[in-house]
């Protein structure tokens, strides 16, 4: 007489569990049985037909290979962007370096990099300058909190504009659905900072909260070493 438990179907006081477990501690069983092998079938998982326990295998071989390309597929997609990103920034970074003229770092910046990433808006105000440039645009005063929100930021901020004071830099703010706002310091990373990159988008997921940072931090980075040439 059967019975069932937790343990699978029971038959004389031996239960699947107890069959699966001498299976796989005797390998050689199905090599002097080899005849079972041709004769089990299974359901495909593809449909309702009946196939053998070796097509049965192939096919679950064949998805995992299925799902392994796909994997390698987007790992080197992923590359790809990432090597892309890494050569614009390294156009933009020897654009700044060939500049001859100081002054003329941070529009360079900002065309530079709306043009290569196509964002729409950017800006940027930094402090602390030279006397000699405190003229211009970029170097305009900004409320005092300004210069301590900057250096609290650890990593670039990103995400919805929460009426933020560094979007009133941008030329139209009521267009913006998402924005980066990347501390600029000198030296490494964790100095004081002495300016502020704001990058914007009318596309609320440009710059979603969700959105690594590594490669908006490398761009803080060098736009924050190029632009050092300002200050005293």
């Amino acid at each position: 007489m059967s019975n069932h438990n937790n343990s699978g179907t029971r038959l004389d006081g031996i239960t699947e569990d107890d069959i699966a477990q001498f299976l796989a501690n005797t390998p050689g069983f199905f090599e002097r049985h080899a005849q079972l092998l041709a004769s089990v079938q299974l359901t495909s998982p593809h449909g309702q037909r009946a196939v053998s326990l070796q097509e049965r295998q192939m096919e679950m071989l064949r998805d995992k290979i299925k799902g392994l390309e796909r994997r390698i597929i987007e790992m080197v997609r992923h590359a790809q962007e990432h090597m892309s990103l890494v050569d614009k920034l390294h156009r933009a970074t020897n654009v700044l370096l060939s500049a001859q003229e100081p002054a003329a770092l941070p529009v360079l910046l900002l065309r530079q990099l709306q043009h290569e990433y196509l964002i729409p808006q950017a800006a940027l105000r930094l402090w602390g300058v030279s006397d000699g440039y405190a003229s211009h645009p970029w170097a305009a005063a900004t409320s005092a909190d300004l210069p301590t929100f900057a250096a609290s930021l650890a990593v670039p901020y990103c995400g919805a504009n929460l009426g933020f004071e560094a979007a009133q830099w941008l030329p139209e703010p009521e267009a913006v659905a998402s924005m980066a706002m990347i501390p600029l310091r000198r030296g490494t990373l964790g100095g004081p900072a002495f300016g502020l990159l704001v990058l914007a988008s009318p596309d609320a997921t440009r710059y979603a909260a969700d959105l690594g940072t590594d490669f908006l931090q490398s761009m803080g980075e060098a736009a924050g070493a190029a632009l050092s040439r300002l200050l005293p």
